[in-house]
């Protein structure tokens, strides 16, 4: 921990001015971005245990509407099981620039916070019990580490059951 005994100061977000307003607790952790990095990379340079690194996903329906899925760093979506659980017929990835258009964020800094529009939130169960996780503040290498219960009260976020193994 000796490495950064003081830490770089990040511009507010739209997530993280969303955070604040709310009174919600939560650490910044800014790291050196890398394309395709994912959350492994963030997760090795931050020395987080990637299981507690949560994805930010924007996926879409069957009829185009957009939806947020939270997922562990170190898992994928089983679209079948996720469209299963929220009763649409089928989900899949948004494209790269259909979802910066959605959220409002550059794709790799998606952030379930302070999203352009408000789009219906599903988190893996397994996410909400653990004690902590990080997830993207909204930039791209930065991370904020908060209680996963915050995506309940904040963003209503529903638990479903459709991580599988990377």
């Amino acid at each position: 921990m000796a490495k950064s005994a003081k830490v770089a100061h990040v511009s507010e977000t739209p997530a993280t001015a969303l955070l604040r307003s709310h009174g919600v607790a939560f650490t910044e952790h800014p790291y050196d971005y890398v394309e395709h990095g994912g959350a492994t990379h963030s997760a090795e340079v931050l020395g987080f245990d990637p299981f507690a690194v949560v994805k930010t996903l924007v996926m879409q329906d069957q009829d185009g509407k957009p939806l947020i899925v939270l997922m562990h760093g170190n898992r994928k979506v089983s679209t079948k099981n996720l469209a299963r659980q929220i009763g649409a017929k089928s989900v899949e990835p948004c494209a790269p620039e259909v979802a910066s258009r959605h959220s409002g964020y550059q794709v790799g800094g998606t952030s379930p916070f302070g999203t352009r529009r408000a789009m219906p939130v599903y988190i893996e169960e397994g996410i909400l019990a653990l004690p902590r996780i990080a997830l993207n503040g909204g930039r791209r290498g930065y991370l904020v580490g908060l209680d996963p219960q915050v995506c309940v009260q904040l963003l209503g976020a529903r638990p479903v059951q459709c991580a599988i193994d990377l």
